[in-house]
């Protein structure tokens, strides 16, 4: 908890001095339909995938990767992984599904149609946040550094994610957007908005309130997953979170 505490009030005084500086944009959110999640649910990894809307779920006990209908948030399919393992962020990308664990030093490949199991890797850093830009994968560690990694979990090139110039860490799970990268800052209602190339924070989305007060349980965690959708559709939910937003942004002026 203390941990926690600290690393929420680092990241709030980075967020606050961005305020004001125009080279970073600022968004709210506002809610245009909202659909059923599993409160069971501990979000890792969220991704439309053909149409389709996946989620990875993390926990020691109950994680797992699930296809999820995206009219009604109702599980079609779903993958248990054993107890040892805690599943993080998920991505399909070509003909393979990757998902990576926290701790567990390995990441697992399925086939992205059939969820059949092909192989395991060894993954050598700790395994937050996943995407993929088209070509190659986009991992997170929770520093302030993505990677950028071929099918093999191959490091290409590593980006350095700063906001005014100074690092922004607690990066979690990841989207590409629109040709940037969105990024969940773990422990925070915000999502960082980050350039592929430069690693610069070119816009944060402020979530506040996202979620109403009244619906959070002890067990209702922090704001984590995104995704793209059909049409350019965005759909926001957190860990163990009762729903599932699907959201525009409202630009914020700042003096």
């Amino acid at each position: 908890m203390i941990c926690r505490v600290w690393h929420r009030a680092v990241l709030s005084l980075l967020l606050v001095a961005a305020c004001g500086n125009g080279q970073v944009r600022h968004y709210g959110v506002e809610v245009l339909q909202t659909l059923p999640h599993d409160t069971e649910a501990y979000t890792q990894g969220l991704f439309f995938h053909n149409a389709a809307l996946y989620e990875s779920t993390g926990e020691f006990g109950s994680s797992s990767f699930r296809e999820l209908d995206p009219e009604s948030g109702r599980v079609l399919r779903r993958l248990n992984f054993d107890g040892k393992y805690f599943i993080e962020g998920s991505v399909m990308l070509d003909r393979d599904l990757y998902i990576l664990t926290w701790t567990n030093r390995c990441a697992f490949v399925y086939d992205a149609d059939s969820l059949k199991y092909r192989k395991t890797v060894r993954y050598p850093r700790e395994g937050w946040g996943l995407t993929t830009d088209g070509r190659q994968l986009i991992a997170s560690d929770g520093s302030s550094r993505l990677y950028f990694m071929d099918g093999d979990f191959k490091v290409q090139k590593t980006l350095r994610v700063t906001l005014n110039g100074k690092p922004l860490r607690l990066l979690n799970e990841l989207e590409w957007i629109d040709g940037r990268i969105w990024a969940n800052l773990y422990t925070s209602d915000q999502i960082a908005i980050i350039h592929p190339r430069s690693g610069k924070v070119v816009g944060l989305i402020d979530c506040t309130g996202l979620l109403d007060p009244s619906l959070r349980t002890p067990d209702t965690d922090v704001l984590n997953g995104i995704a793209q959708g059909p049409g350019g559709q965005i759909w926001l939910t957190g860990k163990n979170w009762p729903l599932l937003f699907h959201i525009r942004l409202v630009r914020r002026q700042r003096g």
